[in-house]
């Protein structure tokens, strides 16, 4: 790089504090005695929880299970040392897992050596954009993915997931669940040959680790549903009789091994690592700021993803695939009184040490049992209450968790994140560009005469003038839409000819808004009438005298309160037509001739003599 100095580099990291770069700094002056009590209570509980979790997560990657195992204890340590949250366990998750088995499955075999290498690097190159985002601090980006967006995305990889199990649990030969209608045809053909013994064992296991998670949720419902389903395949005689077993674990201690960086094989893996990053960085931040509403902590979201870039790119060198932050073992760390990240820490050494006791006792276990259990964790991860408050609530927010559901089915994973994000902002434009335009008239019977919607409440309008009330952007993407219903009012009012235009909550003014208003204003001039602006914030006053807009209406024409523009604009009426109107809508309008009044308001009305004129009519007058 041209002009680049060694001792900028210095001056650089000098600027950067130490806790930025380490950021286990800040809470390790929160560990005592007690706070160390409870991260272990808390670490084991987590231990106990994420064993059998990472075998299933690895299974549903494509991975053997050590994979799986690796990930837990290395990812989830690197995570809470690097990250924000002091409550987020990282490590296996459902979604991610899916994601990985969707990248791949096109191009490689599962379980096989170019699988597992693929995978590796492709977690080296989640980490890599994760670590990029947060470094150039866009922790915000999230912040653009819909909530709807995420519902339906995990809708559908759930699908898939538990999909993509039923082969495992009905011990038939399936297509892959990506195929959708191949699948549903192949399951159709082979439902006869189902082995009656592998679909007792998984619905054994399904069962129980319902049951206990059901009434005992704090207990590893997943292991108890493991040995369930074990314990009925030797009760089967499952594996004698051709039940597929998990196989032994060939080593519980990941080592070190550099990734792949086959210039070919990581673009082809960018695009999926991309989604993958970015829907590893929305579950991680959505469960870090969920938890730190209750715990009072304040987060910092760039430095989560920096946590999640380092686990994931370092943690590719010790064999680990992607991660992310877990609902499930997050809020459990959370609820058993976990004070510190070092509860992560903790729980990451008591796997290991587990491990080295039940790690041999896996190769026992049945494939239908781990089918079983796997689809039980995709069953839970489809919010069936979320979907339902979605499609009573809002149709475009429905149409964008169904379309990113069906996008999940029938096309690759990462591109329904991307399909329901475009969606979002396409539907987040359409909004900008038609805010809301009403017409009001002062409500008689408030105190103030309060402004409400005329068609709405039946309130009688000046015949002469309309208030018109703008909510929502006013800008280039939003000019053609009052355009038209400048014309609409136009044509169906084209006896009030002037017209008071009130803007709320538009923020900033462009150059193509401000261009309309003058055109309206001459419109309405060349009408006979007159065009006027209210706008309370002073930056939007601003933003007029800055494109001239106020010296094309003309200041009288620009106003800060409607009743300043009343006391503006009502003497300059047509009094003739005053004179015959009955509405008197405003304290400004001029008294009715006496023919107009009932005895009792002839009383009460002042004569014109002693009645004092308008400000500017006296001043016309006196001018005459």
């Amino acid at each position: 790089m041209a002009g680049f100095r060694p001792r900028d580099l210095v001056a650089y990291l000098q600027g950067v504090s130490l806790q930025r770069l380490l950021p286990f700094l800040e809470w390790r002056h929160m560990i005592t005695r007690q706070t160390l009590r409870a991260d272990l209570y808390a670490g084991l509980t987590g231990a106990s929880i994420v064993l059998p979790q990472a075998v299933a997560f690895a299974a549903i990657a494509g991975l053997p299970p050590e994979y799986g195992l690796y990930t837990a204890m290395i990812s989830a340590a690197l995570a809470a040392l690097f990250g924000s949250s002091w409550h987020v366990v990282s490590g296996p998750t459902t979604a991610i897992s899916a994601l990985v088995f969707s990248a791949l499955v096109g191009s490689f075999e599962p379980g096989s050596a170019a699988w597992i290498q693929a995978a590796i690097t492709l977690t080296f190159l989640v980490g890599v954009f994760q670590l990029a985002l947060g470094l150039a601090r866009l922790g915000a980006l999230v912040d653009f993915v819909s909530h709807s967006v995420m519902v339906g995305f995990m809708a559908g990889a759930a699908s898939l997931i538990a999909l993509s199990q039923i082969r495992h649990a009905l011990g038939i030969d399936l297509p892959r669940p990506n195929e959708v209608v191949e699948f549903a045809i192949s399951l159709y053909e082979n439902i006869f040959h189902v082995d009656w013994r592998s679909a007792i064992i998984a619905f054994i296991a399904f069962a129980v680790a319902l049951v206990s998670k059901r009434y005992f949720p704090r207990l590893p419902n997943y292991l108890f549903g493991l040995i369930a389903g074990s314990v009925a395949s030797l009760a089967l005689q499952g594996q004698e009789n051709g039940v597929a077993v998990v196989g032994a674990i060939p080593s519980i201690f990941p080592v070190f091994d550099v990734p792949s960086f086959n210039v070919r094989l990581m673009g082809d893996l960018a695009p999926a690592a991309f989604a993958i990053a970015l829907v590893g960085l929305l579950e991680a931040v959505s469960i870090a700021r969920a938890i730190a509403i209750k715990s009072g902590q304040d987060l910092d979201g760039n430095q989560e993803f920096i946590g999640q870039g380092v686990s994931n790119a370092v943690g590719s060198f010790f064999q680990c695939h992607a991660a992310s932050g877990s609902f499930t073992r997050s809020g459990l760390n959370y609820e058993t009184g976990a004070a510190t990240p070092l509860s992560s820490v903790i729980a990451s050494i008591a796997l290991f040490l587990i491990l080295i006791f039940v790690a041999p006792l896996f190769a026992y276990v049945p494939i239908p049992a781990m089918a079983g259990v796997i689809i039980l964790v995709a069953l839970k991860l489809i919010d069936f209450r979320e979907l339902w408050h979605i499609m009573r609530t809002s149709r475009a927010e429905t149409s964008i968790a169904v379309i990113t559901f069906i996008s999940t089915l029938f096309i690759d994973l990462e591109f329904a994140i991307y399909i329901g994000v475009m969606l979002s902002f396409l539907i987040f434009l359409n909004k900008s560009a038609h805010p809301f335009i009403g017409i009001g008239a002062p409500d008689p019977n408030t105190t103030h005469r309060v402004f409400r919607s005329s068609e709405t409440h039946g309130l009688t309008e000046c015949p002469q003038m309309v208030f018109v009330r703008m909510d929502g952007p006013f800008y280039f993407g939003s000019v053609e839409h009052v355009r038209r219903k400048f014309r609409e009012i136009e044509r169906k009012r084209a006896k009030q000819k002037h017209m008071l235009f009130m803007v709320k909550g538009v923020g900033e003014i462009d150059l193509p808004a401000a261009e309309l208003l003058i055109e309206e204003a001459r419109r309405r001039k060349r009408r006979g009438g007159s065009f006027h602006v209210q706008a309370k914030q002073v930056a939007a006053i601003k933003r007029l005298d800055r494109f001239h807009v106020s010296e094309a209406l003309s200041t009288e024409h620009v106003h800060t309160s409607k009743g300043d523009a009343i006391a503006e604009i009502v003497p300059t009426l047509d009094q003739d037509i005053c004179a015959a109107c009955t509405a008197r809508i405003f304290r400004e309008c001029p008294p009715p001739p006496e023919d107009f009044l009932t005895d009792q308001e002839k009383a009460e009305t002042p004569s014109p003599a002693k009645k004092p004129l308008p400000a500017k009519t006296a001043a016309s007058a006196k001018a005459v």
